[in-house]
């Protein structure tokens, strides 16, 4: 019964990630790089950094938390946090090339399996004595397998869809729809984006040990690896802002209030995935496999979530019968993906 709560914890934080884009849709009249950076000061900021507090119990202090880990530790988090940074933009490019489905298919499917499999890896390569590598059974691999068949078949739902919609219905569907350039961004996005698992894997240590409820303890490393990833998108955003002369959108104070609120809301429904993240793995300690695979359940249960707003939002409306049974398909397959490795 903790199993099936862990995952359902997962996956209603899988579905309030795939939900963030709908409330950035609401936001008027800044520039791509004004509304990224102000919702990702709560999605990476504000909301990260209330959620470490709790892995903080009574009669103990953050300073005292980071001052037992090792800075190794600590500083590979960020630096990992980092690289997921220039995931977290080109996400947002993959998403305007090709849509909420198919950007968030390709990109977060890469994710998963990359990220699954490089933090034990990399672990292996730093820390051989502790045996990381160990923690790809056959049972992982056969999940993240499964995982990325699944992308594939809805990758391959998004070439049909490429091929059979006219310009005009491409321009309908997805404004700047462009499918190699998409393809090729969202790719760069999943491999980058798969740092953050590594990070993860870096900071976890990096709590009370026993002291820390299980829910809670891998939030330390997630405001860490969200710190990281802030720093580059802040960067890369405030750098747009001044290249194209973007600066005035701050200025605007007709649309402050609206454009607060959904960047507010737009980074509490993005955070919570690993909010939920946390959670549900205090829930899975009973189940070494879906730990380990917990990560690329969360993105599987991503893709899953978000092809299903790229349905209500008609971003596959036009396309043939074929291609929505590709579609579904796909779904099914990634849905599958997150059981199967428990009944091996």
């Amino acid at each position: 019964m903790e199993i099936l709560i862990g995952l359902l914890v997962i996956a209603l934080g899988a579905f309030c990630q795939s939900s963030c884009y709908v409330p950035i849709n609401k936001i008027r009249s800044w520039s791509w790089e004004s509304y990224w950076l102000v919702q990702g000061v709560f999605a990476w900021l504000v909301l990260p950094f209330l959620g470490m507090l709790l892995a903080v119990p009574a009669g103990h202090s953050l300073g005292g938390m980071f001052a037992a880990a090792p800075s190794f530790n600590i500083w590979m988090t960020v630096l990992f946090g980092v690289l997921w940074g220039v995931g977290g933009l080109t996400f947002g490019l993959s998403m305007r090339y090709l849509g909420v489905a198919l950007g968030q298919s390709i990109a977060l499917g890469t994710c998963a399996g990359l990220g699954t499999v490089m933090g034990p890896l990399l672990l292996q390569v730093f820390f051989p004595e502790t045996d990381p590598i160990s923690q790809l059974t056959a049972a992982v691999i056969i999940g993240v397998v499964v995982t990325l068949a699944g992308i594939a078949i809805i990758g391959g739902a998004g070439s049909m869809k490429a091929r059979s919609l006219s310009p005009e219905e491409q321009k309908a569907a997805v404004k700047d729809f462009n499918f190699p350039r998409g393809l090729a961004i969202a790719l760069l996005c999943g491999l980058m984006s798969g740092c953050f698992n590594v990070g993860l894997e870096f900071g976890a240590g990096i709590n009370f040990g026993d002291a820390t409820d299980p829910m809670f303890r891998t939030l330390p490393a997630t405001f860490l690896v969200t710190l990281g990833g802030f720093a580059t998108n802040a960067a890369y955003c405030l750098w747009q802002n001044g290249r194209n002369g973007t600066w005035g959108d701050y200025r605007d104070g007709s649309v402050w209030a609206n454009n607060l609120f959904f960047c507010i809301l737009a980074g509490a429904l993005w955070y919570s995935q690993f909010f939920g993240l946390a959670l549900g793995k205090g829930f899975l300690t009973s189940s070494p496999t879906l730990m380990t695979l917990s990560f690329c359940i969360l993105m599987a249960l991503n893709v899953v979530f978000s092809n299903l707003w790229g349905i209500i939002l008609k971003e596959w409306k036009g396309c043939s019968r074929a291609t929505i049974a590709v579609l579904v398909t796909g779904i099914a397959v990634l849905v599958v993906s997150c059981f199967l490795p428990q009944l091996i």
